[in-house]
């Protein structure tokens, strides 16, 4: 017997020196190695606090055999570049916008569609947790990616200096600077603005001389650019929701314990959660200064946005963005589920 003790106390000392740690599973000890995980994340405060909080939770859930170097403010790279870093295992976790995406994985343009949500429920509820957003989610697996979670970046909105809008007509010949986004250019000329790409460094000197009228972009980053001192109205038009995705490398993930997958997944949905609600509290207080500076905040209803929403619809800008994806079919199961759920909520 004493021999036997001798032998079980060495086999848990040598354990211990190589490193791996011992947790309790139905009475008996299962022996995990140790694994580090790389974070890649982007510029925005929410989704940085975000990131944080993961690295804390899943260390806290497994017990310290899962941790995590957060790398903030796209350190490794802009989106795409972490992005591919993941697939070829460089960088194990990444997040980026999906619209940095969308040439790589061609579901993610449905995010890129203005007027396909006309409220933050729809994403949430529609958008992120219904089942054409789920299979979008999800058929990252085809690019080499693992779907982890969606994030908020928040609604695009139109900003200017000479009126302030809250219908099309209202917009009609102003040159606005929009991304060099074709579905973004086709529904602007639609609507009747006169879209110009720009490079995003160059929009604020732009804007102060009067050589465009004014931009698109969310709250977050007309706050952050300062873009308020030199446009008086910032119309919440909500015209685009963009989107964050968290993806991680499948071989990573498959690698770890189903203890550690659990502790990552449960992480990682708290995480998300915490970072939802960062952003809506970060975009509240973002308005609330801007309004103190002296802007003006034009606050649309769903039923003035649909009146954008039909001009997109009557020039096949869905289409057009269904013709740009690999699965069409799921734009067209969510535009179902969105209507069900709008049908629902009156």
């Amino acid at each position: 017997m004493e021999k036997k003790k001798i032998i079980a106390s060495a086999a848990v000392v040598a354990a211990i020196v190589l490193g791996a740690t011992f947790t309790a599973v139905g009475g008996k000890f299962k022996q995990e190695e140790k694994v580090n995980l790389i974070l890649s994340n982007v510029t925005s405060s929410s989704a940085k606090e975000a990131g944080l909080k993961f690295k804390e939770l899943v260390e806290e859930y497994s017990d310290g055999t899962v941790t995590v170097d957060v790398f903030q403010d796209n350190q490794l790279g802009d989106d795409k570049t972490s992005v591919e870093g993941v697939q070829v295992g460089d960088i194990d976790i990444a997040v980026s916008s999906t619209s940095s995406l969308s040439t790589m994985y061609k579901d993610y343009y449905l995010f890129d569609t203005p007027y396909l949500f006309l409220n933050s429920d729809e994403v949430y509820d529609i958008g992120f947790g219904g089942e054409a957003g789920e299979k979008i989610m999800e058929g990252v697996e085809d690019v080499g990616l693992r779907g982890m979670a969606m994030w908020e970046n928040g609604f695009r909105n139109y900003t200017n200096d000479k009126i302030p809008v809250s219908k099309p007509e209202d917009v009609k010949g102003q040159k606005i600077r929009t991304m060099e986004n074709d579905i973004h250019l086709k529904a602007w000329s639609a609507i009747g603005a006169n879209p110009t790409p720009m490079a995003f460094s160059e929009l604020f000197t732009a804007m102060q001389q009067g050589t465009v009228d004014g931009e698109e972009n969310p709250i977050g980053i007309i706050q952050s650019n300062r873009f308020y001192e030199v446009q008086k109205y910032i119309s919440l038009t909500q015209h685009v929701y963009t989107p964050y995705c968290v993806v991680m490398n499948p071989r990573k993930y498959d690698s770890l314990t189903d203890q550690q997958k659990k502790a990552v997944d449960k992480a990682m949905k708290e995480a998300t959660e915490y970072q939802i609600k960062l952003s809506q509290e970060d975009e509240e207080k973002a308005l609330k200064d801007m309004e103190e500076y002296g802007c003006e905040i034009i606050t649309l209803s769903d039923e003035e946005k649909q009146a954008f929403q039909k001009i997109v619809e009557e020039n096949e800008i869905f289409d057009f963005a269904k013709s740009k994806m690999t699965h069409p079919e799921y734009f067209d199961e969510m535009q179902t589920e969105l209507e069900e759920y709008r049908g629902n909520a009156e």
